[in-house]
């Protein structure tokens, strides 16, 4: 054999390889997150999926309990329409360190200080409105 010949075998062979990992290796849709905080961040909100599975998905209950009525590192997530219409909580939900004023907030700086909100603007705006609608009929 010539030394051309055994470089285009090795280069085919190397070809075909790297085709056959690239299968194997392949990415069939589930997720490999381990089941607690921010799980599933980084995907869009299962079709069909209600405010409050998608409170739960998003990592909102690890934070601020199982009944949202808080806890020591996050404030209650009732009583929110207090504060908020649907639009309010959508811009909040998707930038919370920019909409951080009034007096509330002051508050919630000296209580919760090591507790940080995550901005979801990252998420689908209809699974953002499903979770605002949720919240707010809390």
């Amino acid at each position: 054999m010539t030394k051309t010949l055994v470089w285009i075998l090795v280069f085919l062979a190397t070809f075909a390889a790297l085709f056959f990992l690239q299968h194997l290796t392949k990415d069939d849709g589930t997720s490999s997150t381990v089941s607690g905080y921010m799980e599933g961040s980084d995907s869009v909100g299962v079709a069909g999926a209600g405010g409050s599975e998608l409170v739960s998905q998003f990592g909102c209950l690890n934070c601020h309990g199982n009944d949202l009525a808080g806890t020591p590192a996050a404030p209650p997530l009732t009583g929110l329409s207090k504060y908020y219409d649907r639009e309010g909580l959508i811009t909040y939900l998707r930038n919370p360190d920019k909409n951080k004023t009034g007096a509330r907030f002051d508050e919630y700086k000296t209580k919760y200080a090591s507790g940080i909100m995550p901005a979801y603007g990252n998420k689908d705006l209809k699974d953002l409105g499903k979770i605002a609608d949720y919240l707010l009929s809390k």
